[in-house]
């Protein structure tokens, strides 16, 4: 009796094992399989990461494994003061560099940023920049290339509106912030850090192209070796404009959401982009918004007026400074964000750079700043 209850027990563990080993997916840190198509569609499990509060004076911010994400606070009283926002972040992995540090950024006007870059050049560290080439007059800009630092300026019409920097060929920062005392203390801003060699040769290519072959805004080549990648079980979608069609992908997504879309958006100005957010809230799906208080205001061609005919509901920031994010959520699944606005200038001329996060933690986050923009915004 004791032996066939033996057995009986052994036959049930084998066939548990079985089923278990059948039906688990690997999600998480551990996860690295890349999905078997490039395009994620709605509904598909997605990575996950839990995100670790980081403690900071002016601002947001919240760390996985291999990224740290960051958001301005203009509320706070304290960035009156203009110091410990979250630019010093950014400053402290400078601090870190050993081998390079290559910036490519719109403005840049925060001294102790430039003060980093020129302790990284005294170290040993090759230090290089390219800018809109507006900006490049600037007290600080100028400092950098009296110190030696070189600046390359775009020297054209359209805009150099990228705000990225890589650091050691392994690591790139990037959001909506310009490196500008109004963009970390006054304006609504993002800025993203990203530890993945993989990503990092993306946009080290894509500064390559503007600073060594002198390439910008529509004499820019597609040329990301690395479009598609999955990090810690999170899948990174990088691209760079107007070289790599950046609004046919939004609206793809957009298209494929099938619960709800949240944006924060600078200047909105595409006609492609918003009428397919009109079609998906006419659809039944929730969408809110909020945008720029003046930029909506002043915008030849602004999508506000339509969205609000539209029933959407979109609101005007109530941030004295800018609200400057350019981020879309949907399906509280992908988080879109970067330098680039949701206009025909982004997509057409200027040289602007975009991820894409499918991870819902990262979505959360995300949807914790679009709630505190959206719940000081005011109706019209």
């Amino acid at each position: 009796m004791f032996k066939r209850l033996t057995f009986y027990v052994l036959l049930f563990t084998i066939i548990l094992s079985a089923c278990t080993a059948a039906t688990s997916t690997p999600m998480g840190g551990g996860g690295t399989a890349t999905p078997a198509s490039p395009v994620i569609v709605t509904g598909t499990p997605f990575g996950q990461q839990q995100i670790e509060p980081i403690p900071v004076h002016v601002g947001y911010g919240g760390q996985g494994t291999f990224f740290e994400i960051y958001f301005t606070d203009p509320a706070n009283p304290a960035s009156k003061q203009q110091t410990g926002g979250i630019e010093q972040a950014l400053i402290a992995s400078i601090d870190a560099a050993r081998l390079s540090v290559d910036v490519a950024i719109y403005s840049l006007s925060l001294r102790e940023l430039g003060n980093a870059l020129l302790r990284a050049r005294d170290r040993g560290v090759a230090v290089r920049v390219v800018m809109e080439s507006d900006n490049r007059e600037r007290s600080v800009p100028q400092a950098l290339i009296e110190a030696g630092i070189p600046i390359l300026g775009d020297r054209r019409e359209g805009l150099m509106h990228d705000k990225f920097v890589i650091i050691d060929r392994s690591e790139v920062w990037m959001g909506s912030m310009n490196f500008t005392v109004n963009g970390a203390y006054d304006d609504n801003n993002n800025l993203i850090h990203i530890r993945s060699v993989k990503i990092a040769e993306n946009y080290l290519t894509e500064f390559e192209e503007m600073y060594s072959d002198d390439l910008f805004g529509t004499d820019s080549i597609a040329s990301t070796p690395n479009p598609i990648q999955t990090v810690d079980g999170i899948q990174i979608e990088t691209y760079f404009s107007p070289d790599d069609g950046i609004a046919a992908r939004l609206v793809q997504l957009l298209q494929e959401a099938q619960e709800s879309i949240y944006f924060l958006a600078y200047s909105f100005t595409s006609d492609d982009i918003a009428q397919v957010i009109r079609d998906q809230h006419s659809a039944g799906l929730t969408v809110a918004g909020v945008m720029d208080s003046e930029q909506a205001k002043s915008n030849q061609g602004t999508e506000f007026d339509l969205f609000r005919q539209a029933k959407v509901d979109v609101r005007l920031d109530g941030n004295k400074g800018l609200m400057h994010h350019k981020v879309i959520i949907i399906d509280r699944s992908i988080v879109i964000a970067g330098s680039y606005n949701f206009t025909a200038s982004a997509e057409d001329r200027n040289d602007e750079n975009l991820v894409i996060f499918f991870s819902p933690d990262i979505a959360e986050f995300f949807l914790a700043e679009f709630k505190r923009v959206f719940n000081v915004a005011q109706r019209p």
